[in-house]
């Protein structure tokens, strides 16, 4: 039999009302120790998502409901996206570095190092239309053994970088945060939400055609804990991860909604053929529900 809990969406505004779906939310698997990067597959119906102090990554099967293990050891490995190739992309925590798993399995370093020096521990990433990868560097892993491998930091700061996709060299965009985690762009690409964990903050930039950030003004703060990963979906509303479900923002910074889960939520990712399938880790579990939204279509 399945395992199921209740589907709570909660609404803080009418915005929010016609946000619904599943009855009951699927919780596909269980028993990790701490469940990010979910990243789904349309080509192969496959959900990918990291266990990461156990350094794996799994993999859920759409057609079978089969999980097994995809990579271990996996580099510690957060979170992921797949590009507009249908490769993988990864930040590991313990190789402090991300990379690209190619179609023959192989595996490729897009950026271990910023002027010479390491990064932190790489820990959500985004593609843009024009090829190029943005990550967030937090210390999370080489502040200690957990997630990743103890270090010391080697870049003076956690920061937000992009690489640029024709001469592979990753930069700066954004210094001023005190740990970047999760980001995802507006529909149109002119806008990047950039979460700050520990300032419980969404901070929202205006990106230029030459990949540079300006404005960051605050968008949302976090009621409930902290926030972790974000996506937006076809009507522009920003989906956070929260102590206590995601929290829906409406494009006007707004918070109009939640969906409620029984466990921390991490992260979350939009699947399935018509992007209506939401997939939401939490803490030491997976869940999944078919929503009456989906996820934005870039570019």
């Amino acid at each position: 039999m399945i395992d199921t809990v209740k589907a709570q969406f909660e609404v803080l505004d009418d915005r929010f009302r016609r946000c619904n779906g599943d009855d009951r939310m699927e919780r596909l698997h269980t028993g990790c120790r701490w469940t990010e990067g979910p990243a789904y597959f349309p080509a192969g119906r496959y959900l990918l998502f990291s266990d990461i102090p156990n350094e794996r990554v799994l993999r859920w099967d759409e057609t079978t409901g089969a999980v097994g293990v995809f990579r271990q050891p996996s580099g510690y490995a957060n979170g992921h996206t797949v590009d507009r190739q249908g490769r993988l992309v990864s930040c590991e925590h313990g190789n402090r570095r991300v990379t690209r798993t190619e179609h023959d399995g192989s595996i490729t370093v897009l950026a271990d190092r910023v002027d010479g020096r390491r990064f932190n521990s790489p820990n959500d990433v985004v593609e843009h239309s024009d090829g190029s990868v943005w990550f967030t560097d937090p210390d999370y892993g080489i502040s200690s053994d957990y997630e990743g491998n103890q270090g010391d930091s080697e870049t003076g700061g956690c920061h937000v970088y992009r690489i640029d996709p024709v001469t592979g060299r990753a930069r700066i965009v954004a210094d001023d945060f005190d740990r970047p985690n999760g980001l995802a762009f507006s529909a149109d690409e002119r806008h990047i939400y950039i979460v700050d964990t520990p300032a419980k903050h969404i901070r929202r930039f205006d990106v230029g055609d030459d990949g540079t950030l300006s404005g960051g003004e605050v968008f949302g703060t976090c009621d409930a804990g902290v926030f972790d990963g974000v996506r937006v979906d076809s009507a522009g509303r920003l989906w956070a991860a929260a102590h206590d479900g995601l929290h829906c923002f409406d494009p006007d910074g707004t918070l109009i909604g939640k969906l409620r889960v029984p466990e921390v939520v991490s992260n979350l990712t939009f699947g399935g053929a018509k992007r209506n399938h939401l997939f939401i880790t939490a803490t030491g579990s997976v869940y999944a529900l078919r929503v009456n939204f989906a996820g934005v279509r870039y570019p």
